[in-house]
Formats: structure tokens, C-alpha cells, sequence
């Protein structure tokens, strides 16, 4: 793993083919991976939380779904106008065993709704996705070819 690109949680990176990005702990979290399909320019995001409009004071945008991911993509657009890009999301589990009715409980299908509500805002296509459920999991994006390879802490590996 030592190869890879390595995203916190409230951060995204940009890079280019041949990189490769990793990102852990994606529990109700959800891991964005956009790419353009011509340049091999991508990003990867880790978001914490689905929307920053009910807080006053936001420092880290990129915490936030309908922040980070509207930020990354700017920079992997790089100025250009065509639209090329393409997007594999992952994690969004229930990792609180809390009412999925009260405020706190599915915060995890809270941030999958909020991630693919602003990547259809932004006009791109999710191609591939690994949400819900109730374990954590590792994400890791290939830049050269865009196989993302998920892998879950009860062992189970998926290749979107």
C-alpha cells in the first residue's frame, strides 16, 4: 500500500495516471471517486457528512458532500468545458445501531443520497457503487484504468 495516494477522512486528493489513490474507514462515510476518461485525471473524496447548509461556520468544506465533491471536481476539469467525467461511490453503511428515524440514525443513507444528488446535480454518472450495509470498508482507485477495488472488513472484496 505504500504505492498509493492516501485520503483522510474530510479530505480529497487530485492526481493522474499511473497513481493510485487508497482511502480507509469508510463506515457511514462515503468514498467519491471521479475521473475523466480521456485525460486519466481523477479524484478521490472522503466525505463525512451530507450537508453543510445547517451549519454557520464551515471550515473544512470538504467534509461535506454537496462541498467537496463540486471542489474536486473543478480541479480534475481543470478549466475544461467538456464534460468527461465518471464517478464510482462506496461505503454509506449503518454503523449505529440508533432509529433510522431520528436525526443521528442513517447518516449513512443520508450521505449516499446527498453524494449521488450532487453528482447528478454536476451531470455525472455514477458507474459503479458499494453502499450500504452495515461494515466499514477500504477503498482503493486505480488512475491507469479506473478499477476500484473495495474491500470490506468482513473479508469481501468487490471490483467495480
Amino acid at each position: 500500500m505504500e504505492n498509493f495516494i492516501r485520503v483522510g477522512i474530510a479530505e480529497y486528493r487530485v492526481s493522474q495516471a499511473p497513481e493510485q489513490f487508497i482511502t480507509i474507514g469508510l463506515g457511514s462515510c462515503v468514498g467519491i471517486a471521479v475521473y475523466d476518461t480521456i485525460s486519466k485525471i481523477g479524484g478521490l473524496s472522503h466525505i463525512l457528512l451530507p450537508d453543510s447548509t445547517c451549519f454557520s461556520n464551515v471550515e473544512k468544506p470538504e467534509k461535506f458532500a454537496n462541498l467537496a465533491i463540486p471542489l474536486m471536481v473543478e480541479k480534475i476539469k481543470n478549466g475544461s468545458k467538456y464534460n468527461r467525467l465518471v464517478a464510482k461511490i462506496a461505503g454509506g453503511a449503518s454503523m449505529f445501531f440508533q432509529s433510522e428515524d431520528n436525526e443521528f440514525g442513517g447518516i449513512g443513507q443520508k450521505n449516499v443520497e446527498a453524494v449521488l444528488k450532487t453528482l447528478q446535480m454536476l451531470g455525472i454518472p455514477v458507474i459503479g457503487e458499494e453502499t450500504g450495509g452495515t461494515v466499514g470498508r477500504t477503498m482503493m482507485v486505480n488512475l491507469e484504468s479506473f478499477e476500484v477495488m473495495i474491500k470490506s472488513v468482513d473479508k469481501k472484496i468487490v471490483n467495480l
